[in-house]
């Protein structure tokens, strides 16, 4: 009875090992990819992103070397480290949909966006005023230039990041 207790209890570590390492792999190549979208949208669609699409980014780029290394406590046997980690992609990936969220209400006409991106266009000062407004491109944060079913890239970013959170908090509870 007593030698099935340690292989039990590494049976267990085993599963909250592979637990935290799939969801750490699966938030990284997750927000991987999602940036990679964004960065396709951006550069060969040639949707210039708004100050609001620049700011749900971020939560991407501090999540993927963040669920990396998750991923490579997890494979250690670091399980405290990796559920760290992975409640911290978790928080990171809830401030992404928080965002996203705001954005496509924005984007809907729910509430006013940020004046820089949803008003009046840019501020012009003297000398050259005809120049400056000819040159001038503003980014409407207010206005979805693509939308698919209806959903904006907002949108969809929401349930991108809103699906990421439960993965991550997945990883982040597995316990021995």
């Amino acid at each position: 009875m007593t030698a099935s207790l340690p292989i039990a209890s590494a049976a267990a570590r085993g599963t909250v090992r592979n637990r935290q390492v799939t969801a750490a792999l699966v938030v990284a190549f997750a927000s991987a990819g999602t940036l990679a979208g964004a960065w396709y949208f951006q550069l060969v669609v040639g949707l210039a992103p708004c100050p609001l699409c620049l700011e749900q980014r971020i939560p991407y780029y501090v999540a993927v070397p963040v669920a990396l290394i998750a991923a490579l406590c997890a494979v250690l046997g670091k399980a405290g480290p990796a559920r760290v980690a992975l409640a911290l992609c978790g928080m990171l990936m809830a401030l992404g949909a928080f965002l996203a969220v705001y954005h496509a209400g924005v984007e809907w006409g729910f509430w006013a966006g940020p004046d820089t991106c949803s008003g009046a266009g840019p501020a012009v000062g003297g000398g050259d005023l005809l120049g400056q407004l000819q040159g001038a491109r503003v980014v409407r944060c207010d206005e979805a230039p693509w939308r698919l079913l209806g959903v904006s890239l907002a949108g969809y970013n929401a349930v991108i990041a809103s699906a990421l959170v439960v993965v991550a908090m997945w990883g982040a509870t597995a316990k021995a």
